[in-house]
């Protein structure tokens, strides 16, 4: 059997996803953007929003270790957070977990995936990159993207290396 499997996520695993988020967030501490480790932002997509769409990657005995969280936006879903435990990291989890939320997105009609995050970090932009998003111009962002980018400016976020990104959800012929 294979060790972990992703799933939508359950009402008793909400109250286990902030620990997954947190220590994701350690890894930060590596990085120029240190000082967001451990600060509210760190921990922003909690409480879990009731139009939010969350997934868990969940190991052999079904706990939880890593999850995505995806909103609904106009035409597409924002993956608003995707974080794996370090225990648990490298093992494609994150990739998967994406997977979920694009064939999701895809039953429902929407028409891409999309989400900000950090251009110069490479388990950040250049990681997504890989997975067939693109870096959005600011004259490209529709005006529910603009409102999240503008969120992450009011909530103290370092701007400068912040990017939003889109993936395309195409049907399969």
């Amino acid at each position: 059997m294979e060790p972990y499997r992703i799933r939508p996520a359950r009402l008793a695993d909400l109250p286990l996803l902030p620990a997954i988020e947190r220590a994701a967030s350690e890894l930060f501490r590596q990085t120029a953007y240190a000082h967001l480790v451990g600060s509210d932002d760190a921990t922003r997509s909690f409480p879990h929003q009731p139009d939010y769409l969350t997934w868990v990657a969940v190991d052999a005995t079904d706990a939880p270790v890593g999850l995505a969280i995806a909103r609904p936006l106009a035409n597409s879903l924002h993956l608003q957070e995707l974080d794996v435990h370090p225990n648990h990291s490298r093992r494609g989890l994150g990739r998967r977990l994406i997977a979920a939320v694009a064939d999701y997105a895809q039953s429902q009609g929407y028409t891409a995936l999309t989400l900000t995050t950090f251009r110069s970090i490479s388990w950040n932009a250049p990681y997504y990159t890989r997975l067939g998003f693109r870096a959005l111009e600011t004259d490209e962002l529709p005006t529910d993207l603009q409102a999240i980018y503008q969120s992450e400016i009011e909530h103290g976020l370092p701007m400068g290396d912040r990017v939003c990104m889109r993936r395309e959800l195409i049907e399969d012929a």
